[in-house]
């Protein structure tokens, strides 16, 4: 996941304009757009090797068999640095916050609720959203794993990214979240884009611990 994170770095993302008329208001002060992203029924684009246990492929719709998931990158307010965090159970591997989609929720009202439980944050506004989903399989070993964890059958992951603005203080940032998941960090930094590929793709994760 943390390759994927690294991956997603690496890939275009479609500004979204910003406009009052085009804002919607969600509970705690987090506004998304509700302007639709491109979409297309297609699997077409670029694939890109990021590990050499990992094939991405950058897809226009999730495939079947795989577990949606979205991709938070939190940039603070200057959009400069992108908020990082160790994990508690791997405290050397870093990642940004991502989670699995609910069944009928919308990708940004994941991204949304993903920010919140695992940052506390709710002071943020989505700033751009990446085209396409990044699609990867699992390892063999870890599919099994992560399927008899999760009592599914998914082949991998399909993850769409979303960039954030943190438009809050440094002191908003809870890694306790929102109370509502068990905390997943230990604890975390702003880093540059540079540092965040380098630490993420550095390392992993799958190679690590599952």
């Amino acid at each position: 996941m943390m390759v994927a994170a690294a991956a997603s770095a690496r890939l275009l993302v479609t500004p979204i304009a910003p406009s009052t008329s085009a804002l919607h208001r969600l509970p705690r002060r987090i506004r998304i757009t509700t302007r639709p992203p491109p979409s297309s029924s297609s699997s077409r684009s670029c694939s890109t090797s990021a590990s050499p246990l990992l094939t991405f492929a950058s897809m226009d719709a999730p495939p079947q068999g795989y577990r949606t998931n979205v991709g938070i990158c939190l940039a603070n307010p200057s959009l400069t640095k992108i908020f990082s965090a160790s994990r508690i159970d791997i405290p050397s591997a870093w990642q940004m916050p991502q989670g699995g989609i609910d069944a009928g929720e919308e990708p940004r009202a994941a991204a949304v609720r993903e920010l919140r439980e695992e940052t506390g944050v709710t002071s943020a506004e989505i700033v751009a959203e990446a085209p396409n989903w990044l699609t990867y399989d699992f390892p063999p070993d870890v599919r099994t794993k992560l399927n008899a964890r999760w009592g599914t059958d998914w082949k991998g992951q399909a993850q769409k990214w979303f960039l954030f603005r943190f438009t809050g203080n440094d002191d908003e940032i809870n890694l306790n979240g929102d109370g509502s998941e068990k905390p997943e960090f230990g604890e975390w930094t702003w880093m540059t884009p540079h540092e965040v590929i380098e630490k993420l793709s550095s390392k992993n994760l799958y190679m690590r611990k599952h």
